[in-house]
């Protein structure tokens, strides 16, 4: 009998192929190359081509800065009021607090709690800008107050991470009146000899910018963050200017001296740990 020729189409099948996963990849904003997510989220989600650095939610940011297991968390039950009953497009204020709380891991947009940094015992606040765009309203004000608290009752350095639009329009001059309360906080941190290390990251604007997160005694930023109290979007829309190119990224605020230096994300732990000890606190 002669040799059986296969076929091309043995094996063929006609059900449907199985589709790949979606969400395996993802775009970077900066330089357009795809990247496989998990590669992206195990080099702390920056581009691995062009070093951009990806904006990453409060949790996350905790995740990657605190010693395993060590971060114990304040005052987690705190959620936003209404008190303007604000109603804003085709929704309300109360509405879109209950859409975020649902969609991300966290109840607002900053995040405190005690936790050591490479063995350093810190109290840490974290923003989370999956949170309302990482606005500042009177529950991040209170917050921010109650970690300076807990800082200065227990003699550790205060690290905050901005990452926030700005202040929080749905609750008017009660959001913006945190801007006094946060700084004078600082006021009183600063009196009882405490260490505050401010770190923005992208975007650092507005009423965080305005208030809290200039005052550090060192100012760390992250490379390429916008940093600045107008976006250049609002700042053309309200004078019709073009800014330079650069202008409110990280590098041209170092270069004029408003941020002390620029650390990258992997070296960011490190760098906190030096500062604690340099300081001796």
């Amino acid at each position: 009998m002669g040799k059986e020729v296969k076929s091309q189409w043995d094996g063929f099948s006609l059900k449907p192929r199985r589709e790949v996963p979606g969400g395996l990849w993802l775009a970077c904003p900066a330089c357009g190359h795809m990247l496989h997510r998990k590669s992206v989220e195990q080099n702390l989600s920056v581009c691995p081509e062009c070093d951009s650095h990806f904006r990453i939610s409060g949790p996350e940011r905790v995740s990657q800065l605190v010693d395993e297991g060590s971060f114990e968390e304040l005052c987690s039950d705190l959620s936003s009021d209404d008190p303007l009953k604000f109603k804003f497009r085709d929704t309300t204020y109360k509405k879109r607090l209950k859409a975020d709380v649902k969609k991300g891991d966290a109840n607002e947009a900053m995040l405190i709690g005690k936790a050591f940094i490479r063995g350093r015992g810190v109290m840490l606040a974290a923003m989370n800008f999956d949170f309302l765009g990482g606005s500042m309203g009177m529950v991040v004000g209170e917050k921010f107050c109650v970690a300076v608290e807990e800082a200065i009752a227990q003699s550790l350095p205060l690290v905050v991470v901005s990452c926030s639009g700005g202040a929080r329009m749905h609750e008017g001059v009660v959001s913006l009146g945190q801007m006094a309360k946060t700084s004078a906080a600082l006021a009183k941190f600063d009196e009882a000899g405490g260490l505050f290390v401010s770190v923005l990251t992208d975007p650092t604007t507005g009423g965080v910018t305005a208030s809290f997160a200039m005052l550090g005694d060192v100012i760390i930023a992250e490379p390429g963050a916008l940093i600045g109290f107008a976006g250049p979007r609002t700042i053309y829309e309200t004078i019709k200017v073009e800014l330079p190119e650069g202008f409110q990224r990280a590098e041209f605020l170092l270069e004029h001296g408003f941020v002390d230096m620029i650390v990258h994300r992997k070296d960011l732990r490190s760098e906190i740990g030096r500062l604690i000890d340099y300081c001796g606190k």
